[in-house]
């Protein structure tokens, strides 16, 4: 056990990528091990240093514009002040604001929109900029294969529910026609409390595909309180699900089981981990504190709105892309015995395979849904 304190182990993981930031070896950690010992077993070392590689990444992310080509209910983009920036149409604007990106550390971006894709050239100049990220769109249009991110097609249910609450119709298969096959394209079935039942249909048809497929848990935007939310039966219900499609589709399902238990807690990802972005974290000394921006379309941020998914209700937060970021920060806080470890290990690993082009998930090195650690007191500013 290592002599260091619980502040200086705090100091010492600083956020993970991408969501994206940093997390370093922690020399000693509680719960009486030592870290070579949770080391020790040759598939976690492996899989130790493979994850660890990716530490260098460091995330921003970017409303490309503020139009959009649907509009669904509990959209977290047309709530607040971002969804009336006037929009940068300035090619070489953005051009320049990758660059300066990239000169103060950012080394990995996240283009969302409201719908990037209706602004290609603008996807193209952040591409050639920096070559690092992901793009999250509801896939109506394909997005040029030249732009080498990695693709997030937006999956709310079977195409009944996508009529009702996305106004789109047909949407699946139209997303399948854009990217079945698609190296760049992972879809995201994001869970509702309404379509939970529709998850293993959809899902058996995007595997007859070929398709890859990750989880998400609806948030719902500040004020929400419409039918997509949240209750902890519907929680319950997910998680169960969750486990389901893993054993049903292992080819298929880039997600572990401690993915399952982060993203259905009744408590939030910040309740449980404590959020690292800067809309939670008044720290500006390490990690996204620091590093973070959330760039509206005309290329201004606001430190007290910044956060991975803006206008979000912090407590109802269950995000995938938060928690990419928010748990993935946490080594310290999982180093303390051999399964957590491992779960965390799992969760980092599914984390790289569905944002970082070219990386492989491995095998679950631990199956059980664990307990996540108890969170640490927060922090006064």
């Amino acid at each position: 056990m290592g002599s260091e304190s619980v502040k200086e182990r705090q100091r010492a993981a600083s956020p993970a990528p991408g969501g994206a930031g940093t997390a370093v070896v922690v020399p000693g950690v509680t719960g009486g091990w030592k870290f070579s010992e949770l080391l020790a077993p040759p598939e976690v070392r492996a899989r130790w240093e493979k994850v660890r590689t990716y530490f260098f990444l460091r995330e921003s992310t970017y409303d490309m514009t503020n139009r959009c080509n649907i509009r669904c209910d509990g959209c977290y983009y047309y709530e607040g002040d971002k969804q009336f920036a006037r929009e940068n149409d300035d090619p070489e604007a953005w051009r320049d604001l990758m660059r300066r990106e990239k000169a103060r550390g950012i080394t990995y971006v996240v283009l969302a929109g409201a719908e990037p894709s209706l602004v290609p050239e603008r996807l193209s100049v952040c591409f050639s900029e920096a070559p690092l990220g992901c793009i999250a769109t509801n896939g109506v249009r394909r997005i040029d294969p030249a732009v080498g991110y990695k693709i997030h097609i937006s999956v709310w249910g079977n195409d009944d529910t996508s009529l009702r609450v996305r106004k789109a119709k047909g949407l699946l298969g139209r997303q399948i026609e854009n990217y079945a096959g698609d190296p760049r394209a992972v879809f995201v079935y994001t869970f509702t409390r309404e379509n939970i039942g529709e998850c293993a249909g959809v899902l058996d048809t995007l595997a007859a595909d070929d398709c890859r497929v990750t989880f998400n848990v609806f948030s719902s935007p500040v004020g929400y309180t419409g039918p997509l939310r949240h209750d902890a039966a519907s929680l319950a219900r997910t998680r169960a699900v969750m486990g389901e499609m893993m054993d049903r589709h292992p080819g298929h399902v880039l997600f572990s089981p401690y993915n399952a238990v982060a993203h259905t807690d009744a408590r939030g990802l910040h309740d449980l981990y404590r959020c690292a972005y800067p809309r939670r974290n008044p720290s500006t000394a390490l990690g996204l504190g620091r590093s973070f921006r959330q760039y509206r379309a005309d290329l201004t941020w606001d430190r007290n709105a910044a956060c991975c998914v803006p206008d979000t209700d912090c407590d109802d937060c269950r995000h995938y892309a938060a928690g990419s970021a928010v748990v993935t920060s946490r080594l310290y806080r999982h180093a303390t015995d051999p399964q957590t470890f491992r779960a965390w290990l799992d969760y980092v690993d599914t984390y790289l395979a569905v944002w970082v082009m070219g990386y492989e998930k491995g095998e679950t090195l631990c199956r059980e849904m664990i307990v996540p650690p108890e969170p640490l007191p927060e922090r006064k500013p």
